[in-house]
């Protein structure tokens, strides 16, 4: 492997280990480090790319960043990417699960994180400005960006993120003769990874349906969730309360809350999430069981999208060179950053709407858009203060 790689990869371990705020802040964040600093690709290309992932279900940022992964080195090296990303954040999770029951019994109040959510929002903001300073530049771009924004704050159903991503795409590509035409496009699509997902689907359904086994019933849980969620991981929380806390009571709400705080002092993906459902499943296994419960629900949540980005990414450089997707892109683009904008407002509706946390978000934006603080310093500098205060 080349040095070239292990510095790519050395980023990416940076990446999952400070990229606080979500899917959208992580996308601002390597617009800094993996574009205007390092320069692997494009800002547009990283655009494309976040605008594709967008349409596929699973976890948006962590499709992003193996896609870029596969761009500069191919399957092997997006592999490697995909591990590097995940195994921080779902490593500390399926910790925090085997944790909280003693914290519980220890009476530890976890409200030393009461700041972190109204720092992620803040986060989600900058992300939402960032983008749309990016991509939004013709009368057309806007009126998407505002339809998009209201509608996805409006309609909470995952299946609003691929309409709304699809008509804007549909809109921008009735323009496509503004595009020059270019020659030698030649689709070849290689089925083999979509076949895999197909496949996984069901038959983790039929064996989840026939056997008795939680860590099956589990994988099946997670694999069909991680197949049907756009949107990234705010979409998943309320699907996995629905699922694990109201009907099959897994977890308590106090737990699943818990921990889904947790999830939001941590860097990386949110679905990292799923390793501390999936531990708390399985606690009545004991400690060896509650890992394997955190292992089954973090493959069958990443697996879905990483089956569909390995899928579409292998042509989609030859799929840009058609004249309609690539007038498609613009619409696409618009409405992915009207989804980030919903995303920041909603994202503030949990928290008490007191001028404290008002505050703190304001300050946080305003703190990445004028200043060159390092995230992690603004994260550790909410978690003393948790402390203190």
């Amino acid at each position: 492997m080349s040095l070239r790689y292990y510095i790519f990869l050395r980023d990416v371990l940076l990446l999952a280990l400070t990229a606080f705020g979500g899917p959208q802040a992580h996308i601002a964040l390597m617009f800094k480090l993996l574009v205007d600093k390092r320069r692997y690709l494009t800002e547009q290309e990283l655009i494309e790319l976040n605008a594709l992932c967008s349409i596929l279900p699973g976890p948006t940022s962590t499709q992003t960043i193996t896609a870029i992964g596969f761009k500069i080195g191919g399957p092997n090296l997006a592999y490697l990417t995909l591990l590097v990303w995940i195994l921080p954040a779902a490593s500390t999770m399926a910790v925090a699960a085997l944790a909280i029951s003693y914290l519980q019994q220890q009476g530890i109040s976890l409200n030393f994180l009461r700041f972190i959510q109204p720092m992620a929002v803040g986060f989600v903001a900058y992300a939402a400005y960032m983008i749309n300073v990016k991509v939004v530049h013709t009368k057309t771009a806007i009126l998407l960006m505002v339809i998009s924004a209201i509608l996805a704050y409006f309609f909470h159903s995952p299946w609003v993120f691929p309409v709304l991503l699809i008509a804007g795409g549909a809109i921008t590509a009735l323009r496509f003769r503004q595009h020059p035409q270019e020659k030698d496009k030649k689709l070849h699509i290689q089925w083999a990874n979509f076949i895999l997902y197909v496949a996984v689907l069901v038959a983790a359904a039929v064996i989840g349906g026939a056997t008795s086994s939680l860590p099956v019933r589990l994988f099946e849980n997670f694999y069909r969730n991680g197949s049907l969620v756009f949107g990234g991981g705010q979409v998943l929380v309320p699907l996995l309360y629905t699922e694990f806390v109201d009907f099959k009571s897994y977890l308590t709400g106090e737990e699943f809350l818990s921990g889904f705080a947790i999830v939001q002092a941590l860097p990386g993906p949110t679905f990292s999430f799923c390793s501390f459902v999936g531990g708390l499943a399985m606690r009545q296994y004991g400690v060896l069981g509650q890992l394997l419960g955190s292992f089954v629900a973090t493959v069958g949540i990443f697996l879905p999208g990483t089956f569909l980005i390995f899928f579409v990414i292998r042509f989609w450089d030859e799929l840009k060179k058609y004249r309609v997707v690539r007038a498609s892109l613009e619409g696409i683009s618009a409405v992915s950053s009207g989804m980030v904008v919903a995303a920041a407002i909603l994202l503030y509706h949990p928290i008490e709407n007191t001028p404290l946390n008002f505050g703190i978000v304001a300050a946080t934006f305003c703190l990445l858009l004028f200043t060159r603080i390092p995230a992690p310093v603004l994260i550790l500098s909410g978690l003393g203060l948790g402390f203190v205060l």
